[in-house]
């Protein structure tokens, strides 16, 4: 369930952060992250993932220990997720989730071995998508629109 992320010196996790860790897991959650497995499951067809989804957390205080393994502080937590963990006060039930890859289905029906091959609008390695020049400026009116302020980086200027 959860990586050791060398380059920040923390642990990340593997899917998603609310995935359910496995029942057997939770008492050893802090002391030892790295053996921790969590309830996912994926659908895979010749070595292709075409679906994957999980077990979703629906315990409060479950979730604010893994926000706390992955480097949140409780006022991180509240701050971006509150509203998640506030909603788990009043009973959500336990829950799960699939999303299907329909790009990778149809991939392999066409006998390609790139997902890019078949979406429309691919990006490329750097992110880019050659058909539309994206990313690429947006004009003042529709950052004005939008309220959005955009500020430079000390190191920028």
């Amino acid at each position: 369930m959860f990586e050791y992320n060398e380059e920040e010196q923390k642990w990340d996790t593997a899917h998603h952060m609310f995935t359910m860790p496995q029942e057997k897991y939770h008492p050893s959650l802090e002391s030892d992250p790295g053996s921790v497995k969590g309830d996912l499951y994926d659908l895979v067809l010749n070595g292709f993932e075409l679906a994957s989804g999980s077990i979703r957390i629906h315990d409060p205080v479950l979730q604010k220990r893994i926000f706390q393994i992955v480097g949140f502080s409780e006022e991180e937590g509240t701050k971006r997720f509150g509203f998640l963990t506030e909603a788990f006060k009043y009973g959500a039930p336990p829950h799960g989730g699939i999303a299907p890859g329909l790009d990778r289905l149809v991939m392999l029906m066409a006998g390609e071995t790139s997902i890019k091959e078949v979406i429309a609008f691919p990006k490329n390695s750097f992110a880019c998508s050659p058909m539309d020049d994206c990313p690429n400026e947006v004009d003042q009116k529709q950052i004005d629109e939008l309220h959005i302020a955009i500020v430079k980086k000390a190191d920028e200027q």
